[in-house]
């Protein structure tokens, strides 16, 4: 059972920065990083020319038109705020494998905040457990890279808040918002404040499992004890794995049927590919207000 205890994330403050920089170049690799260049600014209007413009931005058609030079105004595209949602309770630190829930979790959060940072969407972070843990968005690298390390030093050894937390947090948003929850999702009452939240706001849900939650090879008797409430329990090793795949399966479809996009992520694989073909193909990066 040593290889099921809690595993801690032992990177150096560097190291962890880097490995959080590199998932943030992979998921923006190949698109435009800036919201204020490019055809993504929105016209304001035309004004007349005075010195100091750039020709680049001379408005041709208004210029042959009254005889005057005038340049274009533009207005760059506000972006939306995000929150990152972590589970910090006791079943995310449950590992069989070198890296836990908790510290992939923390890891993404960090990966997703810096390519939201990279295209001036400001970021806030929302520890979901017993205790109150949550940073307003902010554009500042410095302070997010701060409330990183302190989820990285976060005691998760709670009971989930998960449903109480995500309904705090859509009674508290004052405009659209990017809502990215990272949780095992083993708090069923989450799911209602999930739909409630997605009707206002762009939701994703990215879940995160270890290998032994799907279940273990072979027959035979598991005997065993939740994580948050320390409750016994005595299954077949073959029932349990059924019981987790149909579990996620009416899970994912329930959630994607609410608007809500979602995305299954395994300990034991590498996630850097999925999560940037999850996010570039619902455009959930960087997108502006509507």
């Amino acid at each position: 059972m040593e290889g099921l205890l809690d595993t801690h994330d032992t990177l150096s403050a560097r190291q962890f920065f880097i490995a959080v920089r590199r998932l943030a170049d992979h998921l923006n690799y190949g698109t435009d990083r800036s919201p204020f260049l490019g055809s993504g600014n929105e016209y304001v209007q035309s004004r007349p020319y005075v010195a100091g413009d750039s020709i680049r931005s001379i408005d041709w058609r208004v210029t042959a038109r009254t005889g005057r030079y005038h340049v274009k105004e533009f207005e760059a595209p506000r972006q939306m705020p995000a929150y990152l949602l972590v589970d910090t309770s006791a079943s995310m630190a449950i590992s069989s494998l070198k890296v836990s829930k908790y510290s992939l979790a923390v890891h993404i959060a960090g990966g997703l905040a810096f390519a939201l940072l990279d295209r001036v969407s400001p970021v806030g972070l929302v520890g979901v457990g017993e205790r109150p843990l949550r940073f307003e968005p902010s554009l500042s690298r410095a302070r997010v890279m701060l409330w990183l390390h302190q989820l990285r030093r976060y005691r998760h050894d709670e009971r989930t808040t998960l449903a109480r937390r995500i309904a705090e947090v859509g009674s508290t948003l004052p405009s659209r918002s990017l809502v990215v929850v990272l949780s095992d999702l083993l708090d069923p009452a989450a799911i209602a404040p999930l739909k409630q939240l997605a009707q206002r706001h762009d939701c994703a849900v990215l879940r995160l499992l270890d290998p032994a939650e799907r279940g273990i090879p072979g027959g035979g008797i598991l005997r065993g004890g939740e994580a948050e409430t320390g409750h016994a329990f005595v299954a077949r090793a073959g029932a349990l794995g059924r019981y987790h795949a149909a579990r996620e399966e009416a899970l994912a479809g329930e959630l994607r049927r609410s608007g809500i996009d979602f995305l299954e992520l395994d300990t034991a694989q590498p996630c850097a590919a999925r999560l940037r073909h999850f996010f570039r193909g619902r455009n959930l990066l960087g997108r502006g207000k509507r």
